[in-house]
Formats: C-alpha cells, structure tokens, sequence
C-alpha cells in the first residue's frame, strides 16, 4: 500500500525539479528526500526521474505520478470536511417519501430552499401512500416522509412535525345535478346520500374511519361507487360523473375541467393532518431536514 506523505513529497519535488529546494520546502534535508523517492520507485518498479548532475527530469511514469497523485492528495485532503459535513448533516443522502396531497402544498418550495441551503445532500424523492411508506421505513428505504391522516392519530413508533391541518372539501361533477338546481343549496343529507368517490382503507385508515365516522353520525352509510388511490384519479373520477368525494382542501389547486370544490359550512367535517415523519435514531442528515421544514412552517405561520 502506498502511502500519502511519499507521494506529497513527490509533487513537491516534481515542482521544483530540484532535490535541495524540494527539501528545503519540506523542511527536511536532501538525503532522506532521495531516499524517499528511491523507496517509491522501488515500490511502484518503475523509475520517477532522469537524475542528472545539475538537474532532474520527470519520466513518462514520473509524470503520470503528478497527475494521479495530485488526484488522490486532493481527495484525502477532502475526506476531513466530508467527514465533518456528514457529522453535522451538511451532506449525505436523503431518502424522502411523499403523499400526492403535499405536492399541491409548500412541499415544493420547501425541497427547493432545502438544495439550495445544502447542495452536498443528494435528495431521493419516492411518491407513495402511507401503508407503502411504512414499508419502506421498515426495509430502510426511506428516511422520512410527509403523510396524511386524521388529527391525532399520526403514525405510532415516529417522531413528527405537523405541517398543516386543512379541512376536507366535497369535489363534484359540473354538471352535478345537486349543484345545477335553482333552489336552495344541497343539503349535507343529500350529498351524503350521494355516490361517493373515496380511497381505500389501507392508505389512510384513520382518514378513511374520521370519514365514515362523518357518515354515521348523520345516519348515512357511504354508498361507495369507487376506490382509487391517488387524489388526482379521484378528482378524474368525480369529473367523470363516477360520484363525489371529500379531499384535502389544498387538492383544489388541481384545477381539474369539469370539477368544482365546494368547502361545507360545517366544523363537524373532518380535517386532515399533514405530517413529516421520521425514525427517532434518524442520520444527522434526517434532523437537518426536519429543522429545515420546522422553520419554514413557521414562517407560514
């Protein structure tokens, strides 16, 4: 194995060309320097320099010495700050999972100011429901991940900083014939009588029991038409005549032809959290993050 400090004093020498003012540089005296470069040579089976009386020259192998030994001094000389950086959460690798609804939030801007705060944090973003983001936190594919479900019932076994809280609002069909009539509005008994456009159970169960509870405590049973899981095939389900649903608020800037968001005038409807999880033991890269997110949620505020 070839050591760093022979191939330091190598450079110096190749500068100078020069076995006394190359030791002079080094602080040491000429006989060890050349001993040194013998040893290297030696080491490698190749000669380094033409030795001559007053000068020295490089050989071809001498030369391609300098351009890679100037490579790998200038990587050792990296490995201390990468270290450091790491240590701190200034670089390393974050594996971020995301339900489709933060997309049409902050989260956007968020990631933006985040590369641009620390461009050595490589980002690996991964669309995915919670059960799917469960799994992966289980495997050690994701580090963290913005979720969704009912207030207070966020994810057991992670820590979590809640980024917002929004009303659900009813999506329907234009051409809804509730919507159309020249009468008084809707009632919240009629539309519940309504075909119903929803996710399943698994990708949010404690959204989806906040939301049957909803039903139930006005005596309605859902009369689901459809399951789909991403919001934005519910909201094409609902343009489509399929039923209506009841969807984050911020899904409304997905601005949808033949769709209409109508928010209720109740406090009884459910609300829905938007979190960002993450593992307790969570890499220094992780908390960099979270405080990341913390004080931009602030700032909102």
């Amino acid at each position: 194995m070839i050591e760093l400090r022979p191939i330091r004093q190598f450079l110096v020498l190749a500068e100078e060309l020069h076995f006394g003012r190359a030791a002079e540089r080094l602080h040491m005296t000429q006989p060890p320097l050349s001993l040194a470069v013998q040893k290297l040579e030696a080491q490698l089976g190749v000669q380094l320099l033409e030795r001559g009386r007053r000068a020295v020259a490089l050989t071809a192998a001498g030369q391609a010495l300098v351009e890679a030994g100037t490579r790998l001094v200038e990587q050792a000389d990296q490995v201390p700050l990468r270290v450091r950086a790491a240590a701190s959460g200034e670089a390393g690798r974050l594996s971020l999972g995301f339900v489709s609804t933060v997309g049409y939030g902050d989260m956007p801007r968020w990631l933006r100011l985040f590369r641009e705060a620390l461009p050595d944090v490589q980002l690996a973003l991964r669309e995915a429901t919670l059960d799917v983001q469960l799994r992966g936190f289980e495997t050690g594919e994701l580090d963290a991940g913005f979720v969704i479900h009912a207030p207070g019932a966020e994810p057991a076994g992670f820590e979590r900083l809640i980024v917002s809280t929004e009303p659900l609002v009813l999506a329907h069909a234009e051409d809804w014939g509730l919507a159309g009539r020249r009468k008084a509005a809707p009632t919240l008994e009629e539309v519940l009588r309504q075909p119903l456009v929803v996710f399943p159970r698994e990708i949010a169960p404690s959204l989806f029991d906040a939301l049957l509870g909803f039903y139930r405590a006005h005596g309605a049973t859902p009369q689901i038409a459809q399951e789909a899981i991403q919001m934005q095939t519910i909201v094409n389900l609902v343009s489509a005549g399929m039923g209506v649903a009841w969807v984050p608020r911020s899904v409304c800037a997905l601005q949808r032809p033949g769709v209409r968001y109508r928010p209720w005038p109740s406090t009884r409807v459910p609300a829905c959290d938007t979190s960002l999880i993450w593992r307790p033991d969570a890499s220094p890269v992780v908390r960099r993050f979270v405080d990341h997110v913390r004080r931009q949620v602030k700032v909102k505020a």
